[in-house]
């Protein structure tokens, strides 16, 4: 994979994450569109999957380097559940949301598998030590 261009697509997905993360409190989006968490959710859970990709650069398709990816992706949403949770039940004084906690790691897992068959469509693929060749 071209880490020149991961990294360029990394820093126009986090500017735009940043950007309709911004215009998304200024319209209150997140209170009065219902499903708007679960796409800020998928686009997070699909960069830090990315990132993980262009830090660590796994050099094929394994099952062990899917499962980091997916690893680091749910440790970082869960430490942001940690954040959310305190933030809720401290600072606002609003109930913890079981469904919305599972809800929300669940759509990080899914944005960081897109992120893994990202990389396997850039990659060549290997299962069990054979190439299977370019995805196209």
């Amino acid at each position: 994979m071209d880490r020149k261009k991961l990294v360029k697509i990394l820093a126009y997905l986090i500017f735009f994450i940043l950007i309709v993360n911004f215009i998304a409190h200024k319209f209150y989006w997140y209170f009065s569109v219902w499903y708007f968490d679960i796409i800020m959710h998928f686009l997070s859970g699909f960069w830090i999957g990315l990132a993980f990709i262009y830090l660590f650069s796994p050099k094929n398709g394994s099952f062990f380097s899917v499962f980091k990816v997916l690893l680091f992706v749910f440790f970082v949403g869960v430490g942001w559940e940690i954040f959310e949770i305190f933030v809720n039940d401290i600072i606002t004084q609003n109930s913890f949301d079981f469904l919305d906690t599972i809800s929300d790691l669940f759509f990080d897992l899914i944005g960081g598998a897109l992120a893994v068959l990202y990389f396997f469509k850039k990659n060549y693929v290997t299962i069990k030590g054979r190439s299977l060749g370019k995805l196209s």
